[in-house]
């Protein structure tokens, strides 16, 4: 079933903004990438704000949902899951489409407290951070919270560090350091 509007809107200025910001992507670049008049736009959105919104909900349901799932396919016990976070981390830094966390992005973009841009990626970020924290705690951490603070800023790190410096094997080294802290805090 062919695209609607709206979504191809949502995608290309998905793509555009992931690839070159949310400032430097103009309407008008956005419209020709989806191939719809200036109007379609406005019917579905009453600004570009809303249009990034809608972006970014649509990148945290399928980063989250094709995160999780390659985690539980590569790993059935808790504690491998864990460390197949960074697995998975490595294959995403490895994919050409990679430029970086589109919420990390937006987050620095739009870093206002009470901008609803920030408010999504604060969303985001809470949301993997409560599954890594099942995760954890799934695993027997006595501290899951801990745990799940600790690699989830490990991920985002090695994250960052491989957008900026164009460098794929952080994700590794993360992992490696992900393990020390796993089996630290779950020992046996």
């Amino acid at each position: 079933m062919p695209a609607s509007a709206r979504d191809r809107l949502v995608d290309a200025a998905l793509e555009l903004f992931q690839r070159e910001g949310f400032h430097a992507t103009g309407i008008d670049r956005i419209l020709s990438k989806a191939g719809v008049a200036r109007m379609t736009l406005y019917n579905h959105f009453k600004s570009k704000d809303e249009l990034i919104l809608a972006a970014l909900r649509r990148a945290d349901e399928r980063f989250r949902n094709w995160f999780m799932q390659e985690v539980e396919r590569r790993a059935t016990k808790p504690r491998e899951r864990l460390l197949a976070l960074f697995e998975v981390l490595a294959d995403w830094h490895r994919r050409p489409e990679f430029h970086g966390c589109v919420f990390g992005g937006a987050a620095s973009e739009f870093a206002d407290a009470g901008n609803p841009i920030q408010g999504a990626c604060l969303e985001h970020k809470r949301l993997m951070l409560r599954w890594v924290r099942s995760l954890a705690s799934d695993a027997g951490a006595p501290d899951p919270d801990a745990l799940a603070q600790e690699l989830c800023l490990l991920m985002d790190g090695a994250t960052a560090q491989a957008a900026v410096c164009a460098e794929r094997g952080t994700a590794a080294i993360a992992g490696r350091v992900a393990r020390a802290v796993i089996d630290d805090a779950i020992p046996g």
